[in-house]
């Protein structure tokens, strides 16, 4: 005795499911990198999966800082802090002086005043480079 109904069924099942239409859309490319017109919004998110990634260390990178060598470096910034305070005012303050000329640290700075602007030459005195900077000076006319 043979059951040949319950296959017939599935078959039967089968053959409707399949001949029914099949729906589908186009497969897109979304690139996930901005770089290539993806999400900007990925972008830090890429950088920081790039960063956890890089085992590369710089060999100048100086990470072992001492305390004296800090101390140094915030010494050496205040100081020509203030030394440039002093340079601004000897151009700009109350008495502003016409020309002069500064040596500091291996550079020399003359400045030269004139009516409409002060002009600033930096020369560094071991390469011989020069920078020239020119500030226009605002005159106050009273009414």
């Amino acid at each position: 005795m043979t059951i040949r109904a319950p296959s017939a069924l599935i078959l039967g099942s089968l053959a409707c499911l399949l001949a029914s239409p099949a729906a589908s859309q186009d497969i897109t490319y979304q690139p996930i990198d901005p770089t290539f017109g993806g999400n900007p919004f990925n972008s830090a998110h890429l950088l920081g999966i790039a960063n956890a990634q890089n085992d590369f260390k710089d060999p100048k990178a100086t990470t072992n800082s001492s305390q004296a060598d800090i101390f140094a470096r915030q010494l050496q910034s205040r100081l020509l802090s203030a030394l440039s305070s002093q340079i601004v005012d000897a151009i700009f303050g109350d008495n502003p002086q016409e020309r002069g000329t500064i040596s500091f640290g291996g550079q020399t700075i003359d400045f030269v005043r004139s009516l409409t602007e002060v002009t600033l030459t930096i020369t560094d005195d071991d390469t011989g480079e020069v920078t020239t900077i020119v500030v226009p000076t605002f005159i106050d006319v009273a009414p």
